[in-house]
C-alpha cells in the first residue's frame, strides 16, 4: 500500500511539472501573437499590482497582434507603462479606448535565442522530475529498512520509477520539439 501511495504521488508531482513547462512554454514568444505574452504583466492600479488579464481582456485580432481593452478605462495609462515596463518589446498604441501590440517578426538570431530559452526551461523541468524520482526512491529505501518491502520489492519498484521518469522527461522533450518547431517557423 505504501509503495503505491510513494508511485502516485511522484506520478502526480512529475504530471505538474508537466503543467508548469507547458504553462512556462506558452509564454515563450514565436511567430504568432498570443495572449498568453501579456497576460501577467503586473499591472499597478486601485493601489495594488493585478496582472494584466484581471484588469483587461486580451484579444487576438489576427496573427500579428494583440487588443487589449481594460474593462475600466481610467487605467489605460496604467495598462500601458506596464508593458513598456516589461521589457518584451512591445511597443504599445494606445487609441484612448484600447490598446494594440503589433510583433515585429522575429529574426533568425532572435528565433535562436528563444529556442535557447526553451532548452533552458525544460532543463529545469527535467531536473525537477528527477528530483522527484530521487525523493521517491529514497522513500522506497525507507520502505525497506522498516521491512515494509524486501530489497527485491525495492528494485521492481525502483526500475519502475525509472520507466515512469523517462516516460515524463520523453513527455518533456515532445513539448520542447514542438515549442521549437514553432520557433523557428517562418
Amino acid at each position: 500500500m505504501e509503495q503505491k501511495k510513494i508511485f502516485n504521488q511522484t506520478e502526480k508531482k512529475m504530471q505538474q511539472t508537466i503543467e508548469a513547462m507547458s504553462r512556462e512554454f506558452r509564454a515563450v514568444r514565436t511567430n504568432r501573437a498570443s495572449s498568453t505574452l501579456v497576460e501577467e504583466i503586473l499591472v499597478t492600479c486601485y493601489g495594488t499590482s493585478m496582472p494584466l488579464k484581471q484588469v483587461a481582456s486580451i484579444g487576438i485580432p489576427d496573427a500579428r497582434s494583440i487588443l487589449i481593452q481594460p474593462w475600466d478605462k481610467t487605467i489605460l495609462g496604467e495598462v500601458e507603462k506596464a508593458i513598456l515596463k516589461s521589457n518584451l518589446g512591445f511597443n504599445p498604441n494606445n487609441d484612448g479606448k484600447n490598446i494594440r501590440l503589433s510583433l515585429p517578426p522575429l529574426s533568425e538570431e532572435r528565433r535562436k535565442e528563444l529556442s535557447k530559452l526553451v532548452e533552458r526551461i525544460a532543463e529545469g523541468g527535467k531536473v525537477s522530475i528527477r528530483n522527484n524520482r530521487r525523493t521517491a526512491n529514497m522513500d522506497l529505501e525507507k520502505l525497506e529498512k522498516e521491512k515494509i518491502i524486501s530489497e527485491d520489492e525495492r528494485f521492481k519498484a525502483q526500475e519502475k520509477m525509472q520507466e515512469m521518469t523517462g516516460d515524463y522527461i520523453k513527455k518533456l522533450e515532445a513539448m520542447v520539439s514542438a515549442k521549437e518547431a514553432e520557433i523557428m517557423e517562418v
